[in-house]
């Protein structure tokens, strides 16, 4: 019985995936037949393609909902529970005693990010533009290294009740300053960097996080607390790499003196 429930509920997300692409398959079918008027070269490939898309999207969809959604928010109730904090701190709770959850937050932001496929399809494009100064793995930990940050500071965040606005100005001061002095060439890939951390893998888990965070810290409010975790993991990215992008061009203006004769 529950295999049958599994199927319809697959069928189901299948018919919704469908319909979701079917509005792209109908764009580029317009413009390739009326405005630029040329059949689709490798129609095979293109239209199995797109099958291999919507059966993949809806498996993931159905992943999500199965698992990283409610492992996600289990996590965040299991370590930031009265009963956990209380048996693993030894002061009566504040702030500080929530140091596992911070330290999950961090790592999971790491670890999702890292395995972001639009993270690695732009690492791989900007290693090609750059000519191999910029090396792949090198600018996905960057990346990684943000979000893991942003979001140990996004369940403190939570924890203490800070409104997100504080932390958002923060950071878009930062980005400001670090725009002005960062090599102009590159500022563009570091704010892409920031949009791509929010993409597959990581906006299911960094939710979930958010929500059963804040549902099980006494005075947070899910409506209110639950929410921002996103946004700060799209800010910090770009901060680290932007840093990344200007310790670069240092090394490079002090290689250049030393070898100026």
């Amino acid at each position: 019985m529950k295999s049958v429930e599994l199927i319809i509920e697959f069928g189901s997300i299948l018919l919704t995936t469908i319909g979701d692409v079917a509005p792209i398959l109908l764009l580029i079918a317009f413009y390739q037949i009326l405005v630029i008027k040329k059949p689709i070269p490798n129609l095979r490939n293109v239209f199995l393609g797109f099958i291999f898309v919507i059966i993949g999207l809806a498996m993931f969809l159905m992943g999500l909902e199965k698992a990283l959604f409610p492992i996600g928010k289990l996590m965040a109730l299991q370590l930031s529970s009265p009963e956990f904090v209380k048996t693993h701190s030894s002061e009566e709770l504040y702030w500080g005693s929530y140091y596992w959850i911070y330290i999950f937050a961090a790592l999971v932001g790491f670890s999702t990010t890292l395995a972001e496929p639009a993270l690695k399809a732009v690492a791989i494009k900007a290693n090609s533009i750059s000519g191999g100064s910029l090396n792949e793995f090198t600018l996905r930990l960057t990346v990684a290294l943000g979000a893991g940050i942003a979001l140990a500071i996004g369940t403190f965040r939570i924890v203490t009740g800070t409104p997100l606005y504080y932390y958002l100005l923060v950071c878009y001061f930062i980005v400001i300053i670090q725009t002005i002095f960062a090599p102009k060439s590159m500022v563009a890939l570091a704010y892409d960097s920031g949009g791509v951390t929010t993409s597959t893998v990581t906006v299911p888990i960094v939710a979930a996080l958010g929500l059963g965070l804040s549902s099980s810290v006494e005075g947070s409010n899910p409506a209110l607390d639950g929410f921002g975790l996103i946004a700060l993991v799209c800010m910090f990215p770009i901060i680290t790499v932007l840093g990344y992008l200007q310790i670069i061009e240092l090394i490079k203006k002090a290689s250049k003196k030393h070898h100026t004769p």
